[in-house]
């Protein structure tokens, strides 16, 4: 992979260049303004690599790869090829040893987000230090949809220790914050109303806002039971996967009012005889 190409700077291009350099591209491939992912993660490992001036040089000049054993016909496991020598280590317990050191260490962050990015998604600078003592920095995407506990996996940005390994994963632990009025479940939400219960019987409507500041309005028929659930579709949280957004669910509940007034009393008394009387 050319990083030089991928930012569009040539080989002597200075620090102010490369960073000029990425942040266009950045901006050009970020998936949020419709660019393509995988572009958006070449721009930043170019960029991780181009603007450490250590790494930078490693890159440059790229040190020959030797073998790391040779084999002849008279060593004492025969005509033996790489597999059967790793077979043979694994026989004797190093195997599981030998696979771990293939790839740097992952490292484990986390990221909170509020309830109503949660539906959003979010971009957020992380920045984290390194096993190998260096500091990291760069931009995350948390797609929308994700819930508390999910976590996110960015290939490429872990440890670093071992020059002549790959670096390992980047996994970002999301907690997102609760919310006052809405439970989520799955990717429906749910959301408990009290209303008059002159209001059940005669009939009403109520505004809803959403957790986006979406507002919306659920007429509530006349007769209506407390313990009455509504559903209103697709305004839920969208499918992290699919994009798809579930629904909202609305549990009525009635609240009485204490009255004291005694001829108020005998006016509700007479409309309930009235009641009674008709049906």
């Amino acid at each position: 992979m050319d990083y030089y190409s991928i930012l569009g700077i040539p080989k002597n291009a200075s620090d102010k260049e490369i960073r000029k350099a990425y942040k266009s591209k950045s901006m050009q491939h970020h998936p949020d303004r419709g660019g393509n992912e995988e572009e958006f993660k070449k721009v930043n490992e170019a960029y991780q690599t181009l603007k450490d001036p250590q790494k930078r040089a490693a890159y440059d000049n790229p040190q020959p790869q030797y073998k790391q054993y040779s084999y002849n016909t008279q060593n004492p496991f025969g005509n033996m090829n790489a597999n059967n020598f790793e077979d043979l280590f694994a026989q004797f317990g190093f195997g599981q040893q030998m696979n771990r050191h293939r790839r740097n260490r992952d490292v484990k962050i986390k990221a909170q987000l509020s309830f109503t990015e949660s539906f959003t998604g979010k971009t957020v600078i992380v920045s984290y230090k390194l096993p190998s003592g260096r500091n990291e920095a760069f931009e995350a995407t948390i797609p929308a949809g994700i819930k508390d506990g999910d976590h996110v996996t960015f290939a490429g940005y872990g440890d670093d220790s071992i020059s002549h390994l790959p670096r390992g994963n980047l996994t970002i632990l999301v907690k997102v914050s609760a919310d006052k009025n809405w439970k989520r479940d799955g990717d429906h939400l749910h959301r408990t109303f009290k209303i008059d219960i002159f209001d059940l019987i005669l009939g009403t409507s109520i505004e809803i806002e959403t957790p986006t500041n979406k507002l919306l309005s659920l007429n509530i028929p006349n007769g209506t039971k407390p313990g009455t659930t509504f559903s209103i579709n697709g305004h839920g949280v969208p499918n992290v996967n699919t994009k798809r957004p579930g629904n909202l669910y609305i549990k009525i509940e009635a609240t009485i009012p204490k009255i004291n007034d005694k001829s108020i009393l005998e006016k509700i008394k007479d409309i309930k005889n009235a009641i009674n009387t008709s049906t």
